[in-house]
């Protein structure tokens, strides 16, 4: 099999799945839910014609706001393309051979990314025939039996538990963009893989790992220059920074993800990168809160279209650095009342205070200060979660700053790492040489040649969390609550029920 490169998922959602809620029935007039718009549009299979759309049931117009029930309130989309004709936009169009589109692995019920629990009912609505349970990459090796739905269970077991696919990259044979060229400083010396579909005696090695879709909105946050620069570099589009642009990356996931004999066109790319990078998503309502745009808040995706950014704004590695990023609920710190929605609100300004000021040592950090020649050096720090998430009220970091905080240790505390595979790998040169390392994905050192890359990733933007569970790249964190427990423990930081309580609400209002 010819073993591509592969960007995070694009494809088609076959069906749309919302389960209602006592919320969705509070949304003001002009704004409809998504299971509104499924209904009242009269959703059916596109026909196959001229720009056919992808196999599977969408609403034909994609209008300028829609709402989604999640496990904690409703996600909205602010769609500054509206209105979307999805049977004529390549996002949603199957340009491949396994009837995929980019919309099959980034759903707006799932902030644009995916959810373990919408995967799940797309599985027992589909008997597994769903456009996202393909061999290519949804199975935990293309060589799975699927000849029954046990069999379909158990070949698509992490995408079912942990919302994974399989990315394959093979081992890079030169160090990137070294002058002169040096070789990979690192060899993958064992692997525990339950599913046998790494293989390193091909040519070149193959090494298998298991990451999240990543989400397809929001995405200016990623791509806006500083001003007076008409081009300039993005951020890490992928977990591990593969990709140069959005535009590479339709190209990337339509080959791979999507199987597609030919490349997109430029036309289909276009449409594909048009419409991602003007969708904004965010959490609107919280079961318990209420609208998180009221009482002087500033909750959803209507004010994050209007939030400032540029490519090194606010960078904590800078002069200047802010640590106080989020001020969407600061209205909501001194409300009245100590019950109900007052009681719920007051809360997530806690936790977002918290998220913005609770000091503590940062220390052992890959790619911050954990390796030689990282920014700090190697001596621990005192710093915020803003000093990693520092673009103001997005929660990225600003400039590329791929880091290793754990997550892919083998162990991290209060994660499960169950299921994953488990590569040993030994510094052959450079400043790590001769150390070992156990994780289960190598993350940047996958695309950099580079040791002291091993087990570094992005850092994500942070809206919608509430409507695309689990979290991490490795999907290791299946709450928020789990996300919380790492970091206090990761970290030594000390909170309180009451502080992650706090922050749990923050993260669910984003």
């Amino acid at each position: 099999m010819n073993r591509t490169r592969i960007g995070v998922a694009t494809c088609a959602v076959c069906l749309l799945i919302i389960v209602g809620s006592a919320a969705a029935q509070t949304d003001p007039p002009g704004i409809p839910h998504w299971a509104a718009i499924v209904h009242q549009l009269s959703l059916r299979t596109h026909d196959k014609g001229s720009g056919g759309g992808a196999p599977g049931v969408f609403p034909r117009v994609i209008p300028r706001k829609f709402r989604a029930d999640d496990p904690t309130g409703m996600v909205e989309t602010y769609n500054l393309n509206a209105p979307t004709h999805t049977a004529r936009n390549a996002f949603f169009q199957s340009l491949g051979t396994n009837g995929r589109a980019c919309a099959t692995c980034h759903e707006p019920r799932s902030a644009w990314g995916v959810s373990a629990q919408s995967i799940q009912q797309r599985f027992e609505q589909s008997h597994g025939t769903d456009p996202i349970f393909r061999l290519v990459d949804g199975a935990t090796c293309d060589t799975d039996n699927v000849s029954t739905l046990a069999d379909k269970r158990t070949a698509y077991s992490l995408l079912l538990s942990k919302g994974l696919i399989r990315i394959f990259l093979p081992l890079p044979a030169t160090q990137l963009k070294s002058t002169p060229p040096m070789p990979r400083d690192y060899e993958i010396v064992g692997v525990k893989d339950p599913y046998g579909c790494t293989d390193l005696t091909s040519n070149p090695a193959i090494a298998s790992v298991y990451r999240r879709p990543l989400v397809a909105a929001n995405l200016r946050f990623l791509t806006e220059c500083p001003g007076g620069e008409s081009t300039c570099t993005p951020l890490s589009i992928m977990w591990d920074g593969r990709e140069a642009s959005l535009q590479s990356q339709a190209v990337d996931a339509t080959l791979g993800h999507a199987q597609a004999v030919n490349a997109p066109s430029d036309g289909q790319v276009g449409q594909m990168v048009d419409f991602e990078t003007l969708i904004y998503d965010g959490q609107i309502y919280d079961d318990a809160a209420g609208y998180l745009d009221k009482k002087g808040a500033r909750g959803g995706p209507d004010y994050l279209s209007d939030q400032s950014f540029f490519i090194g704004i606010n960078d904590s590695l800078s002069a200047g650095f802010d640590n106080a990023v989020f001020s969407l609920y600061d209205a909501w710190q001194n409300l009245a009342g100590s019950h109900g929605e007052s009681a719920a609100r007051g809360s997530i300004a806690r936790g977002e205070a918290l998220f913005n000021s609770k000091q503590f040592t940062i220390s052992d950090v890959g790619g911050l200060n954990g390796r030689p020649g990282d920014p700090l050096g190697n001596t621990p720090a005192q710093g915020f979660c803003t000093t990693c998430h520092d673009s103001p009220n997005v929660g990225n970091h600003s400039k590329v700053l791929p880091l290793n905080i754990g997550v892919a240790d083998t162990n991290p505390p209060n994660l499960d790492a169950s299921g994953l595979p488990v590569f040993t790998v030994q510094c052959t040169g450079g400043p790590l040489m001769g150390q070992t390392f156990e994780v289960t994905d190598l993350g940047r050192a996958l695309i950099s040649g580079k040791c002291t890359d091993v087990g570094k990733f992005k850092g994500p933007i942070l809206h919608g969390l509430a409507a695309r569970a689990p979290y991490f790249h490795n999907g290791t964190a299946a709450t928020l609550e789990d996300v919380v427990n790492f970091y206090n423990q990761r970290f030594s930081i000390g909170l309180t029920d009451q502080e992650k309580n706090d922050l749990v609400a923050f993260l669910s209002a984003l």
